[in-house]
């Protein structure tokens, strides 16, 4: 992996990870695009990229999950219920359906549906789907309003986040909005979620990425900082934009990007 390849992959996966855009489309369609060969930036290498990008999750909502868990204990020491305990259950229910997913579909993640005409298709599927909630959703409720049932439909939302294209994170942020929660309300929602699904994956495919060669090297490690820096970019913008603005440019970044994808596909052929 040269200098320029591993920054390239580090702002993709930073700035896809949490923009509802589909880091790991980006991280499949970039090397193809430029013809790089594929098998440098297999499944194991996009996990630890992930971990960039959890360093600057836990960055920005560090103090968020130490409320959590302490509202948590308290509430079972006490045995008194409290919005922040109750959504720090919500967030444990919800991670559970991925997690789940995410072990069983391991396999075919890593080979069957890596395909660009798959990816092509399901940015534009889920971009559709994505207007859809940000348009119909009542975006009327904080994060602190999340139910069991709308964590749970956020939790098995991400089964289908295994397929490139789709973006873990706009698939929730989508599930969110469709529940009634404002946009800055799910993305919150979608960003807490994904802390402990990506320290999950990591802990599974970081010690198979550490025995393949080459995989301590300056420019790995450059590529994660990269990943650090640009998500950490991404949450804070996102937050600030979502105040005021909706989702509407990122749905038409990925239809765009889904037909340029197909272009490319016939003109290769």
């Amino acid at each position: 992996m040269t200098i320029f390849q591993a920054v390239i992959m580090g702002l993709v996966q930073g700035l896809g990870e949490f923009l509802p855009i589909s880091s790991t489309a980006h991280l499949i369609l970039v090397p193809w695009f430029f013809g790089w060969n594929p098998n440098i930036f297999d499944l194991p290498f996009d996990v630890a990229l992930h971990m960039g990008t959890l360093v600057a999750l836990l960055v920005f909502f560090w103090r968020d999950y130490i409320r959590l868990i302490a509202a948590a204990y308290t509430a079972w020491v006490k045995n008194v219920a409290t919005a922040e305990s109750r959504l720090f259950w919500y967030l444990v229910v919800a991670v559970i359906p991925g997690g789940i997913f995410g072990v069983l579909l391991e396999k075919q993640a890593d080979t069957t549906l890596r395909s660009p005409l798959l990816i092509a298709v399901m940015l534009i599927l889920m971009g559709l789907v994505l207007y859809w909630a940000d348009r119909q959703g009542r975006k009327s409720l904080g994060v602190e309003k999340v139910t069991l049932g709308s964590s749970l439909l956020i939790g098995f939302s991400q089964a289908v986040a295994l397929i490139p294209g789709v973006s873990r994170s706009g698939i929730t942020m989508s599930a969110g909005l469709a529940s009634g929660l404002t946009r800055e309300a799910a993305a919150r929602f979608s960003f807490l979620l994904s802390g402990p699904i990506i320290l999950g994956a990591g802990l599974v495919e970081v010690p198979h990425l550490l025995k393949m060669p080459g995989a301590i090297s300056l420019n790995f490690g450059l590529s994660i900082a990269v990943s650090f820096l640009a998500g950490a970019v991404s949450i804070g913008f996102l937050l600030r934009y979502l105040q005021r603005h909706s989702f509407l440019p990122f749905v038409c970044y990925r239809l765009l990007l889904g037909v340029a994808v197909i272009a490319v596909i016939l003109v290769r052929r």
